[in-house]
C-alpha cells in the first residue's frame, strides 16, 4: 500500500477520532527534507490528505499542499483546488453543470426555503436527499472539508458560496461523518502496520455493473484481479461514483463502453492529471471513439480501410455527387457508435437519404463507406505495441454485422481465437500499423480480409477482453501481461519522480 499521511494543525484537532500513525502536523511536513524520508521512491508514491485550516494563498496549509506536489506525492486538495476556491468565477467555471442538478433537486421539493447551507465531507453529507450534490461538489474541486451555500434567486438555485472548512469547526454529528467518510475514502487510515499488505500499487478498474455489453465479464474481471496481486498490485474495482477516490490509486483501468460526452472521458482525464498510469488515456478515447476522426487519419497516413466519404449537414449538393463513385450497398455510420450501433446499410439513394436524416439529428457528420461482406471480422488485440490475442467475430446468424440489435435482445455471432502466428502476416501488419497512429495503449483493432486485400475498419480504444474469449489461447497469461504493463508503466512513474526529485 501507498503510505499516507494526515496534515492537521496540531495534533490535538485530532483529539475526537481514532489515532492514527499516519497524523502529522503541518509544521512537521513542511519541516521534512531528504535526511527524514525512508527512500524516494517511497516518497513520491505517498498520499497527503490536508486539513489544515489556512489554506489560503500563502497561508500554512496552502503551502502543505505546494510543498506535498514539489515533493512529487499526491494530495487532496491540490493547490490548483485550492486557487479555484479562491476566485468565485473559477467555482462557477467548475460548476456550471450542476444548474439541472439544482433545477431537479428544487423540483421534487428537496431544497426548503431560500438558502440551504451544505457540509461535504469527503464527497458526503448529513443529508440524504443531497448525497448527489455532495458527490458532484466534491468530483468537481476535491476538498475534504466544503462548505456550499445555496441561494434561491428568481425561482432559480444557484451556488453563491464554496468554501474549504476547518476541522475545528465539525459539530459532533459532522466529526462522526467526518470519520466515517475519511474510512471510506481511504482504506489505508486506521490499518495496523501488519494489515497495510503487500501490495506496492494500487489499481482502479472502472465498471459499471448495470452494463449490458460490458468490455469484460466477471469472470474476466476475477482473472485482473488475480494476475494483478500475483504481481503486487492491489486491484478494486470502481464506478463512477468513485470518481473522488481516484487520487487513492496509482493506475486506472477503464474497463467501461467509453465516449467522449461520458464520465469515463472526465474520470481518465481526472486520472491523468493526478498523475495515473491510465488506460484508455484520453487521448485514446478522443482519437478512437469517433469513426469520422480515424476515417481521416487511417486515410491520411496510407493505412488500408473502406473507400468512404464524409457526409454533413446542411449540403445542398445532390446525395449522387456527395457519395462520389461508391456504388451501393453501402454502410452509414454516426461517429461514435459501439456494438454495431448506429450503423446501417443503405441499398440506394432513397433509403440514403432517410437513414441519413435521421442520423443527422444526433450528429453534423456521417461517415458512409463501401460495403465489404464478410464471414467473420478479424480482431487484434494490442496492447504496448505488441500484438496481445486474435480473434475471429463472426455475423449474427441471418444478420450482415456482429452485433444484430433489430429485436427485443441483442444478439452476437460465434468467435474462434488464434495463436498469433496463425494470423495471416498481412492482417498483422495492418493492425500493427493502424495503433502506431494512435499511441501504445490497449486496443482492438477490426479488420476485414477479402483475398489478398486486408482494410482496417477501425481501432478500438476500449476492446473486448473477455474469460473463454479472448484469453482462449493464452488463459492467465493474457491477464498477467496486461497488469504487467501497468506495473512497468507505475515503476517508471515512481522512477522518473525519484529522478526530477
Amino acid at each position: 500500500m501507498c503510505p499516507l499521511r494526515i496534515v492537521v494543525d496540531r495534533l490535538e484537532d485530532w483529539q475526537p477520532y481514532y489515532p492514527s500513525e499516519d497524523l502529522i502536523t503541518a509544521d512537521d511536513f513542511l519541516a521534512q527534507d531528504r535526511r527524514h524520508r525512508i527512500s524516494d521512491a517511497q516518497d513520491h508514491s505517498t498520499h497527503v490528505i490536508n486539513l489544515c485550516r489556512e489554506l489560503d494563498y500563502l497561508g500554512t496549509g496552502y503551502y502543505v499542499s505546494l510543498l506535498a506536489q514539489a515533493r512529487g506525492q499526491r494530495v487532496l486538495p491540490t493547490v490548483e483546488t485550492l486557487n479555484e476556491l479562491s476566485r468565485k468565477a473559477l467555482v462557477d467555471l467548475q460548476l456550471d453543470t450542476l444548474a439541472p442538478l439544482l433545477g431537479d433537486l428544487a423540483r421534487k421539493g428537496q431544497l426548503a426555503g431560500d438558502s440551504v447551507t451544505l457540509r461535504v465531507l469527503f464527497g458526503e453529507c448529513r443529508e440524504p436527499t443531497l448525497e448527489k450534490l455532495a458527490r458532484k461538489l466534491f468530483e468537481r474541486l476535491p476538498c475534504p472539508l466544503l462548505e456550499a451555500r445555496l441561494v434561491r434567486r428568481h425561482e432559480q438555485w444557484q451556488l453563491a458560496r464554496l468554501k474549504p472548512v476547518s476541522l475545528r469547526e465539525l459539530s459532533s454529528d459532522e466529526q462522526d461523518l467526518f470519520a466515517t467518510a475519511l474510512n471510506r475514502h481511504s482504506r489505508k487510515v486506521w490499518r495496523t502496520p501488519k494489515a497495510r499488505r503487500r501490495y506496492r500499487f494500487d489499481l482502479a478498474i472502472l465498471v459499471d455493473p448495470r452494463e449490458a455489453l460490458p468490455p469484460s465479464n466477471r469472470s474476466a474481471l476475477k482473472a485482473f484481479i488475480r494476475a494483478g496481486r500475483k504481481l503486487g498490485i492491489d486491484v478494486s474495482l470502481i464506478t463512477r461514483k468513485d470518481a473522488g477516490r481516484l487520487a487513492e490509486f496509482d493506475g486506472l483501468f477503464i474497463r467501461e463502453t467509453t465516449s467522449l460526452d461520458h464520465h469515463t472521458y472526465r474520470m481518465a482525464r481526472r486520472a491523468e492529471h493526478e498523475g495515473l498510469v491510465v488506460i484508455d488515456s484520453p487521448r485514446d478515447i478522443l482519437r478512437c471513439t469517433n469513426k469520422v476522426y480515424l476515417h481521416a487519419l487511417l486515410r491520411a497516413r496510407g493505412v488500408a480501410a473502406p473507400e468512404g466519404a464524409l457526409l454533413k449537414r446542411g449540403d445542398k449538393r445532390p446525395l449522387a455527387e456527395q457519395i462520389g463513385g461508391l456504388g451501393f450497398p453501402l454502410v452509414l455510420k454516426i461517429p461514435d457508435g459501439a456494438f454495431s450501433r448506429g450503423i446501417v446499410k443503405v441499398t440506394d439513394l432513397d433509403h440514403l437519404a432517410a437513414e441519413s436524416r435521421r442520423l443527422f439529428e444526433d450528429s453534423a457528420l456521417l461517415l458512409l463507406q463501401e460495403w465489404l461482406p464478410t464471414e467473420y471480422d478479424w480482431r487484434i488485440g494490442v496492447l504496448d505495441g505488441q500484438v496481445l490475442f486474435a480473434s475471429r467475430y463472426y455475423m449474427a446468424r441471418g444478420h450482415w454485422q456482429i452485433y444484430d440489435h433489430s429485436g427485443a435482445r441483442v444478439k452476437s455471432g460465434g468467435f474462434t481465437t488464434h495463436h498469433p502466428a496463425e494470423v495471416p502476416a498481412p492482417v498483422i501488419k495492418a493492425a500493427l500499423k493502424a495503433t502506431r497512429l494512435i499511441g501504445n495503449g490497449l486496443y482492438g483493432v477490426d479488420l476485414k480480409q477479402m483475398g489478398d486485400r486486408v482494410v482496417v475498419i477501425e481501432v478500438n480504444d476500449n476492446p473486448n477482453v473477455d474469460a473463454g474469449i479472448e484469453d482462449a489461447v493464452l488463459g492467465r497469461e493474457l491477464y498477467e501481461r496486461i497488469m504487467g504493463v501497468f506495473l512497468a508503466r507505475m515503476e517508471a512513474q515512481v522512477s522518473r519522480a525519484v529522478e526530477r526529485g
